[in-house]
């Protein structure tokens, strides 16, 4: 099968954090843009047309996005239950209501209407895409994260099951929340990701799988699997062949430790300002990089986390080069 080299943008969590004051993305072209959810920070009507406008001068002829807990105006369910909360509990006016967060359907319209612009809001489920460079694209992709209340957009009560239809045979899968074991560590050193969302994965065994949601979980790991036992579910103790998995970045690598020396910290802030400068994390798994992707071997798990958990500047996005299935002529 012939394949297509194709450049990806990736990115989460931007949370249109103050109208996106000083988060800049990169202007270089690319063949596909990803929006791991998290655009909005109070899911206000405002704060999703600031996130299409961001997501708009992406340079890309295709940009697709999922919605991630923050962005609750987009569940329906849930946003009723949010409006008439706020409306019995703080006597809010039901016109203020509108006027903030719309009505029912309204935040969904505005993507309808970004159509043309490229710009594709992606359901749960599977969703295939020819692109401009001649590949075609199969993605999985889901906005749905585990949370012990389970009371903001796109949630499941923790320890339930949520049932990930990751079908083989997949490029991408697209997804919210992390997979337990990988990138998903909380700020108290707890493990936030979903084991239903692993062990999918696992099976599945994509291209590329990026998310976001654990802020200071940003990083990349290049997996390579190992097959699990008859009728055992994979977990990241079972299906991980970790000798011959291979990190690509992480937080601990660029952010300066309490053990590091001069000449760590020194390199570290080097490395940072060089990519500061750049703008964003390059990386290429291609058939002849350093550490290609086997499709069914090994995948690329990429947390693009752009809100950093601490007060400091943005976290950067990444522009992956990877392969995918030519279409056929």
């Amino acid at each position: 099968m012939q394949h297509v080299t194709t450049r990806v943008l990736v990115v989460s969590d931007t949370h249109a954090h103050e109208g996106n004051e000083g988060l800049t993305l990169p202007d270089l072209p690319v063949d596909v843009a990803i929006h791991c959810g998290d655009l909005t920070e109070q899911s206000k009507l405002e704060e999703l047309r600031m996130s299409l406008h961001l997501l708009r001068k992406i340079n890309s002829p295709l940009k697709l996005v999922i919605a991630g807990n923050h962005d609750f105006t987009l569940d329906d369910k849930t946003f009723q239950q949010k409006k008439s909360q706020a409306e019995a509990a703080f006597n809010i006016d039901s016109e203020l209501m509108v006027r903030e967060y719309g009505s029912l359907g309204d935040g969904r319209q505005l993507f309808d209407d970004a159509k043309a612009d490229g710009i594709m809001f992606l359901d749960q489920g599977v969703h295939h895409f020819h692109l401009a460079n001649g590949a075609n694209l199969t993605v999985y992709a889901s906005p749905y994260t585990p949370s012990p209340e389970a009371d903001w957009g796109f949630q499941y009560k923790r320890g339930e099951h949520h049932d990930f239809a990751v079908p083989q045979n997949i490029d991408v899968v697209i997804t919210h929340g992390p997979p337990k074991g990988l990138f998903d560590m909380t700020a108290d050193r707890q493990r936030g990701g979903c084991e239903h969302l692993f062990a999918a994965v696992a099976r599945a065994r994509p291209r590329l799988h990026c998310f976001g949601h654990m802020h200071e979980g940003w990083g990349a790991k290049i997996v390579s699997w190992r097959d699990t036992r008859p009728g055992e579910i994979p977990s990241h103790f079972n299906a991980i062949d970790n000798d011959r998995s291979t990190t690509v970045d992480s937080l601990a690598a660029l952010r300066v430790g309490k053990w590091d020396t001069q000449q760590d910290i020194a390199e570290k802030e080097n490395c940072l300002a060089q990519l500061r400068a750049t703008g964003y994390r390059a990386t290429d798994h291609c058939s002849d990089s350093e550490h290609p992707i086997r499709p069914g071997q090994s995948t690329l798990f990429v947390n693009a986390a752009i809100k950093s958990s601490r007060e400091e500047q943005h976290q950067l996005p990444w522009v992956i080069e990877l392969e995918l299935p030519a279409a056929i002529q």
